[in-house]
């Protein structure tokens, strides 16, 4: 049978993605290729959120595509995901070579293409149609391509988003929201549990969003810090599909952990503070896209909250679990962005002290609002705020992470490192990455580690009870 390669660009959900395509290509008898030069199909999976991420997967087609017209001119070369979406056959028009483009509502067609290329029954395919319930294809899983059970494992619980943001083109790329039923989500993550899985992280464009059109918002009664012992009761709490979603995956036995991403502040509601505070298996780590400090700048990327609201959150979070590990993403650059505006965003992330930020230069892609905005900030005025302001959060984090020095913290042990195979690797419920001297018993298992010294964003420690 073929051999398939998959290069991934991009998010987490790409990432789930490229499993799912390569999971359903293994059951219809493909193997997958360590290296693109040995593989009869070679995929990219593409990202559009910014153009250096574009222009990376163009160029290494290019260079894919010399290659085979060289040494193997029968290979199939194929993008998928967003940028094949956004740009459909104009991929194709730009280099001949690539003989399929398929959107991200037909990663599940991806074999069945496949086939009629290989066999010679079709030339070239361009599928980016919209198609109904393909949010329920992203279920298959490979757990690491082998036989060996995972610790951890994504699950897909819908696709795409409905906030357009005015400087992102997910929306255009992945449509509008689509969610799967909870009953089969459930199912899915109860079958990765009886494989091994131990940890699962939810996904979605906007998580939180999950099932508002379909599934009925529930109340129930809350009760004060007492647990009700003195009569004594909260307002109707109103409960969100996500956090029902998250009720019900949190009932399965034998998972120890859930974690999400990415959310949006405004899904940050009293239901979904208080679930951090009540289901022990929420791992209490957050990560809530921030963007910009500047209420103005906030507005006119159409984020629909303010610099207070998400401290709001922030303070809720930390009140309901605290020592919760809380990340974020912030743009700079965005048009129009003023010193001023770039210096409310400093004094945030200050006052906030984030334990990570992933820390973007604006990027115009095309036909989104920003793109067109006027008072486009210059490439060297971006570049210099990204440089200060990842100087600032790197300050932040070192001094979080060196916080750490001496205590004991319950990791969940993925496996080898992948540097250094004689170091294990796990997570934190915090999510701070942890390694030390291990080996194969330890995988998979909950454990207790003291922490002993720090690295860039990693924990160095040593197991508490050896067994």
């Amino acid at each position: 049978m073929p051999s398939v390669f998959i290069k991934t660009y991009g998010c987490q959900m790409n990432e789930r993605d490229s499993e799912a395509v390569a999971a359903q290509l293994v059951a219809k008898g493909y193997t997958l290729a360590k290296t693109e030069g040995i593989a009869d199909v070679v995929l990219l999976n593409t990202c559009s959120v910014r153009d250096l991420a574009e222009q990376k997967a163009m160029n290494k087609m290019k260079n894919l595509a010399g290659t085979a017209r060289k040494d193997n001119p029968n290979q199939i070369l194929g993008y998928l995901g967003c940028m094949a979406q956004s740009r459909g056959k104009e991929l194709i028009d730009k280099l001949p070579d690539v003989d399929l483009v398929l959107g991200t509502q037909k990663f599940h067609r991806a074999a069945e293409y496949l086939d009629e290329l290989l066999s010679g029954k079709r030339e070239k395919i361009v599928d980016v149609e919209a198609e109904a319930k393909s949010e329920a294809t992203i279920r298959e899983h490979l757990l690491n391509g082998s036989a060996k059970t995972s610790v951890s494992a994504f699950v897909s619980i819908m696709q795409g988003c409905n906030q357009y943001c005015t400087f992102c083109i997910v929306p255009y790329t992945r449509g509008e929201e689509r969610s799967r039923t909870i009953d089969d989500i459930v199912a899915e993550c109860r079958e990765l549990v009886a494989r091994g899985v131990r940890e699962i992280t939810l996904l979605g464009q906007i998580v939180t969003s999950f099932g508002k059109r379909d599934i009925p918002v529930i109340g129930r009664a809350g009760t004060d810090s007492n647990g009700g012992a003195h009569g004594v009761t909260r307002p109707t709490l109103q409960i969100s599909p996500f956090v029902q979603l998250l009720d019900a995956v949190h009932a399965i036995d034998g998972l120890e952990r859930i974690r999400f991403t990415s959310p949006h502040p405004k899904g940050y509601g009293d239901d979904l503070v208080e679930a951090y505070a009540r289901l022990p298996k929420l791992c209490e780590s957050a990560h809530i896209p921030l963007q910009s400090g500047s209420d103005r700048l906030l507005k006119l990327m159409h984020r629909g909250y303010t610099r207070e609201k998400f401290l709001g959150i922030i303070q809720k979070l930390r009140a309901a679990k605290p020592g919760i590990g809380i990340t974020t993403d912030i743009i700079v650059g965005f048009p129009g962005e003023t010193e001023e505006d770039f210096e409310l965003t400093l004094s945030l992330c200050r006052e906030v002290q984030f334990d990570n930020a992933y820390i973007f230069k604006y990027s115009p892609r095309r036909d989104t609002p920003a793109a067109d905005m006027p008072d486009q900030v210059p490439q060297e005025i971006r570049e210099e705020r990204n440089h200060r302001l990842l100087e600032l959060v790197n300050g932040i984090a070192a001094r979080k992470y060196d916080a750490f020095i001496g205590q004991q913290v319950q990791i969940l042990v993925e496996g080898p490192s992948k540097k250094n195979k004689a170091r294990y690797t796990g997570r934190t419920r915090c999510n701070r990455i942890v390694l030390f001297e291990g080996s194969t018993r330890h995988q998979g298992q909950l454990m207790d580690v003291n922490i002993e010294r720090t690295g860039s964003f990693t924990l160095y420690g040593d197991p508490a009870i050896l067994e």
